[in-house]
């Protein structure tokens, strides 16, 4: 089973949807990738799955380029349509949808109330994606 996450900047929520997949079953393969990758993963994404337990700290933002000539069985989008509108992947793929979050890295104030909005989205992912798992890839 091969899966991509993709969204804008592959910094956040797409990493939380890959380290989330991985841990659920270690023998499939996901990756994620952005249409316009930042420059490194979100710090405060690496934190609050570093408090579930779950180490992104590896994940290098990528361009979804690097990946047109692999197959998927799965490209899921993780963007919110209120916010940015989803990059399509134009590579062979079996099947496409759409799991939408809020992104955190919008989210302005004080830093403890930051956090809170990242372990909400966080929860949010681990939630719909464990759902997606049972139902679509473990079925």
């Amino acid at each position: 089973m091969r899966i991509l996450i993709l969204c804008t900047g592959n910094s956040c929520r797409s990493q939380m949807a890959e380290g989330f997949l991985k841990s659920f079953d270690k023998k499939m393969e996901v990756y994620s990738a952005g249409t316009n990758p930042s420059s490194k993963a979100n710090p405060n994404a690496i934190l609050v799955m570093a408090e579930i337990g779950i180490d992104i700290s590896q994940g290098i933002p990528k361009n979804v380029d690097e990946y047109v000539h692999l197959d998927f069985d799965f490209v899921v989008t993780v963007c919110d349509h209120a916010k940015e509108v989803c990059p399509i992947f134009q590579g062979k793929v079996k099947k496409q949808l759409h799991i939408g979050f809020d992104d955190p890295a919008e989210a302005v104030g004080e830093p403890v109330e930051v956090l809170k909005i990242y372990r909400r989205v966080r929860d949010e992912i681990r939630r719909d994606f464990r759902q997606f798992f049972l139902e679509k890839l473990k079925a």
